[in-house]
Parts: C-alpha cells; structure tokens; sequence
C-alpha cells in the first residue's frame, strides 16, 4: 500500500489543533520557561515529545483497545494524572516573593535537566486527554488498512511535531524582556499558574 499523504496531512491538520490548544502540557512548559529558563524548558519539551510516543505505542500493540474497554483503568489514569497536576500546582503556590529567576535559570546540571525532562514526559504520558486524543486518532481517523509502518510514521511525526512546538514556546517566552518582568514578579505567576494547574485537576476530575 503507497504512502497517504492526504491521511498524514489531515493527521497532522487535527494534531495542530490539539496541541496548540491550551492544557497542562503548555501550561507545564511555560511555568518551566519562566521559572527554571528556556534549557530546562527546552528539555521538558523533548520530555513531552517522549510522552507522545509512549501513546502511539500502547496504540499500536493494541493496549489502547483494553484501556478503551476496561473503564477502571481509564479512572485510574485519570485519578493519577489529577494528582499529579496538583502536586506540581501546590509547589507553585508555595512560591515565594523575590525569587531570582536568573539564579534558577542558570541551574542547568545535568540532573536538573533529567528531572525537567521527566516533567514533561510524565505531564504527557499521564494526560488522560491524550489518551482519549490518540485512541479516537487511530480508531478513527487512521484507516484500518493502514500498514503499520505508516502509522509509526505517523506517530513519530506526531512527537516531533510536539516538541517542535513547545520548543518554540520556550523559546518565545524565555525572551530577554519577558524575563525582566519575570525576576519582579515571578512569584506571582508562579502562585497563578499553580491555581491554573490545580483547576486542570479538577476539570480532569470532574469531566
């Protein structure tokens, strides 16, 4: 079967859509932008990316088919993924003023860089969302007849689209003047986006 460039564009078409939207996966990359700086941003980008690939996997060995018809574990995911959404926005609330952006920005050990990794790819990985997001993606959209290796394709452009994305939105935010404005009133921000973080959980709960 020849390569389908018209089911690539209209996957890629639904997946812009789905990623620019606003969730925790941005929400996570702009509290790291800001309050960690733009490498350890950078690096839970990629980690998000990774989390994309651990979904089109369990999507193409036919472990998304369990989840779809076994509701407890879809309530487990989702009690774990609200959980962890509040553990990151409680850590945010407990921001304190006068925090040097600059002096966190300048933390990039290696350590620090595999934690923010982590970040990311546990943020994705344990969307409940995203579950639902490629399950309906390759039930739905992706023809059954579609080969598998098409559907690797599609999966890996998939990640580094994702990557790709919010790699720019690290870039963007981590801007010289937007970080001035940050080192006055981070903490701010940090207490806001904790809020947001928190909320997330609940509509996750709640929905």
């Amino acid at each position: 079967m020849s390569f389908s460039w018209a089911e690539l564009f209209s996957i890629a078409l639904i997946h812009f859509f789905a990623v620019a939207s606003p969730g925790p996966d941005f929400a996570i990359v702009l509290k790291q932008a800001l309050n960690q700086g733009r490498l350890a941003a950078i690096f839970t980008s990629l980690g998000i990316g990774f989390g994309i690939l651990l979904h089109v996997t369990y999507s193409l060995v036919g472990i998304g088919i369990i989840i779809q018809t076994t509701p407890w574990l879809l309530s487990i995911l989702l009690y774990v993924a609200a959980g962890y959404l509040i553990w990151i926005g409680v850590g945010a609330l407990r921001s304190k003023a006068n925090t040097s952006a600059l002096t966190t920005a300048s933390n990039t050990s290696k350590k620090s860089l595999l934690k923010s990794f982590g970040i990311g790819f546990l943020t994705n990985g344990l969307n409940p969302k995203a579950t639902l997001f490629f399950l309906s993606l390759f039930t739905v959209a992706i023809a059954v007849e579609t080969p598998t290796t098409h559907k690797i394709v599609y999966g890996l452009y998939m990640a580094v689209a994702t990557a790709l994305w919010f790699i720019a939105v690290s870039v963007t935010v981590t801007h010289s003047k937007v970080r001035v404005f940050y080192q006055q009133k981070g903490y701010l921000f940090d207490r806001a986006m904790g809020v947001v973080l928190i909320g997330m959980a609940i509509l996750l709960l709640l929905t």
